[in-house]
């Protein structure tokens, strides 16, 4: 019989240094496809006041950028483990997909965005989509792996992921200055729920459906050439407060509960 261990290591490694060197691709991929087709709304209060702005400036680059991870993971011949993660856990932890969809969900625009063009919403909804498949293929999907594969335990499998997943936000201090350091702190505790978004669905599909989600509930205060803000936009806020307080008292109790050893019973067969 196979060594179960090593049946389960399908396809080629990929260390973390090498990791790391193909998120730098990867951003790479993203920034230079957004260069070369963006166009210019630094005129504008809206991050994207046009259908053509969302479509140029954020889906086409970040759909780019799928499919670069796609071929990576092609490349490495992980499919499955990636789309499926075999580390259960609590049955508590599914309060962290439910309530991030919920807060979604309730914290959206609608205002905001009933008064955009279809084209404008439909093209936003695209672009969020493929930023939940773009960003969790590569950090929830390559990069726990590498990290799992590296022999760590899953404490640290989700912190490392999470960090080099907030650590990449960074890049935008190009645009968005020193405020961008606090970004990536709080990217890095998103990153650490979507993967236990990962963990409790046993499925890719999980967090890149909340992430999805969570990034059009966000970016619906900040659509069209006159925003409007909402007060539901502080929903998502304070449930990150209370996930991030959450997890610091129940982070020992992510992990199933060991299996208690049924005691042998006394034989009672006759003499």
């Amino acid at each position: 019989m196979p060594d179960v261990a090593v049946s389960a290591r399908r396809g080629r490694e990929l260390t973390w240094p090498w990791f790391l060197v193909v998120v730098v691709a990867y951003l790479a991929v993203l920034k230079g496809t957004g260069a070369a087709i963006g166009i210019d709304t630094s005129g504008s209060e809206s991050q994207f006041p046009t259908t053509e702005s969302v479509i140029r400036n954020g889906l086409v680059p970040i759909a780019v950028s799928v499919l670069f991870g796609a071929a990576v993971v092609t490349w490495l011949g992980w499919w499955r483990e990636v789309l499926h993660y075999r580390a259960p856990a609590r049955t508590w932890v599914w309060f962290v997909p439910l309530s991030m969809l919920a807060a979604a969900l309730l914290g959206m625009n609608y205002p905001n965005l009933t008064a955009q063009k279809a084209s404008l919403v439909l093209s936003l909804l695209a672009m969020t989509a493929c930023v939940g498949i773009a960003e969790e293929l590569m950090f929830r999907g390559i990069g726990v792996q590498v990290f799992k594969r590296a022999g760590l335990t899953e404490g640290k499998v989700a912190l490392y992921s999470s960090l080099v997943f907030g650590l990449v936000h960074l890049s935008n201090a190009f645009g968005d200055g020193s405020r961008v350091v606090l970004q990536a702190v709080v990217v890095s505790t998103s990153g650490y729920f979507f993967y236990l978004c990962l963990r409790v669905g046993g499925s890719l599909l999980l967090p890149m459906a909340v992430h999805g989600l969570w990034d059009f509930g966000l970016l619906s205060n900040s659509v069209g050439t006159d925003p409007r803000t909402s007060a539901g936009m502080v929903l998502p806020i304070v449930l990150q407060v209370v996930l991030i307080v959450l997890l610091i008292i129940k982070r020992r109790s992510v992990d199933p509960a060991p299996a208690v050893p049924t005691a042998a019973l006394p034989d009672a067969r006759p003499s």
